[in-house]
């Protein structure tokens, strides 16, 4: 089919390193507000659980804009979606730095999320229509963004903050953003063309198979989504709190938090290889299990060198849960919804983020210790592995008619 000629092209790649790009800038703010934890409850003598209100904002606003802006990315298309949320950002950024207290803050942050989101579920959709036989991988590289921009801002801007304060970060953050965003949306003015639309319409039409309707579908992986990332926050919100109540400082927790990330980065490319042979159901039934597997080694395990090596067991174990959310909806969903869907979906995910990052300082503050945070995690995922379980039961495998002429 000479319409497919288009897809998986030269060119196909080169927007998804430019898309890339973009997401380590986009999504700095998710992640700044992780390492600033500690900085800000000593500044405004909180408690774990309020000290954690503005990553719990954050993920919501986060969210919110993962489904708000993949809508409006299916009518106007990416780059303008990426030049108007930069700004956003970039203001986001510079409010945050004049709060006096954390409810202002968390307000903030909230925006900021809502923002940020242009450089997740956006980007995904939005590569996902250039790709067919690599389309997991593309995905899932895209995806990688998020994780890599949490392993590398932390350590690059650790110096800011230890000789400047949290302020100085996110106005470097600001600028940082609205100078190479908009630079790099230029480069995706290139519309999807309708033909590609079309042609992988034809390709795969997993939605008409799969025993239960779209609308339906789109539920359970949401109630999925909240129940996965409700575990996977415990370490990723926590990490650098809990090694500072250890007495290994920020620092370390700062480490390991840029550890456990960059597992994640190698991890979401690796089953994003994957999935592209094993389709996204079977990609996040095996990734749900490793996760709840990692999560369980911090359990025994608190001793410095073993936190480095547990945080790296996880971030390896827990990458490609997310992206394979997003290859099941494009797997059986309708491709010109992609934006909106996809959107949803990992909206669902993200706002799983947001209610365990609170639930986990609430937790804390309730035991005095994060063993019960890491237990009510593992629960959580349980019920992920049997909502998967019950998905898989459900759902043919998915057809690929292109690949065989």
């Amino acid at each position: 089919m000479d319409r497919l000629k288009i897809l998986d092209t030269a060119y196909s790649w080169q927007r998804l390193l430019v898309a890339l790009v973009i997401g380590l800038v986009a999504n700095a703010g998710m992640w700044a507000v992780v390492v600033i934890m500690p900085a800000v409850e000593a500044e405004f003598a909180l408690t774990r659980a309020e000290t954690s209100l503005p990553y719990m904002l954050s993920m919501l606003g986060y969210g919110l804009g993962n489904f708000i802006i993949g809508r409006w990315v299916d009518r106007v298309g990416i780059a303008t979606a990426l030049i108007g949320a930069s700004f956003g950002i970039a203001v986001s950024f510079f409010a945050a730095t004049q709060a006096s207290d954390i409810g202002v803050l968390a307000a903030v942050h909230f925006v900021l999320g809502l923002f940020a989101a242009v450089g997740f579920a956006p980007l995904m959709s939005d590569i996902s229509h250039w790709f067919l036989k690599w389309r997991g991988t593309a995905m899932a590289l895209v995806a990688s963004a998020n994780y890599l921009s949490g392993a590398v801002w932390p350590t690059v801007l650790a110096g800011v903050l230890a000789q400047s304060g949290w302020r100085a970060v996110y106005l470097t953050l600001a600028v940082i953003t609205v100078v190479v965003v908009p630079f790099l949306a230029m480069l995706l003015r290139r519309q999807v063309p309708d033909a590609a639309v079309g042609a992988t319409v034809e390709t795969i039409s997993n939605s008409a198979n799969i025993s239960m309707s779209p609308a339906r579908l789109q539920i359970c992986l949401g109630f999925a989504g909240v129940a996965c990332c409700v575990a996977m926050s415990m370490p990723q919100v926590h990490i650098v709190s809990y090694c500072v109540g250890l007495g290994y400082g920020p620092v370390a927790g700062a480490e390991m938090l840029a550890l456990m990330l960059f597992g994640g980065v190698l991890s979401r490319i690796f089953f994003g290889l994957l999935s592209d042979r094993l389709g996204g159901v079977r990609t996040l039934l095996l990734g749900s299990a490793l996760q709840c597997l990692g999560l369980a080694f911090y359990l025994p395990y608190d001793g410095l060198v073993s936190l480095y090596t547990v945080s790296l067991i996880f971030g390896l174990s827990q990458g490609g849960i997310v992206p394979s959310y997003a290859l099941i909806v494009r797997e059986y969903m309708p491709a010109k919804e992609a934006g909106a869907r996809v959107g949803f979906v990992l909206m669902m995910t993200i706002w799983g983020m947001a209610l365990g990052g609170w639930m986990s300082g609430w937790i804390y503050d309730v035991s005095g210790s994060y063993q019960m945070a890491f237990l009510n995690g593992i629960m959580w995922n349980l019920i992920n592995i049997g909502l998967v379980v019950a998905l898989f039961f459900r759902k043919p495998a998915p057809h690929h008619p292109i690949a065989a002429g």
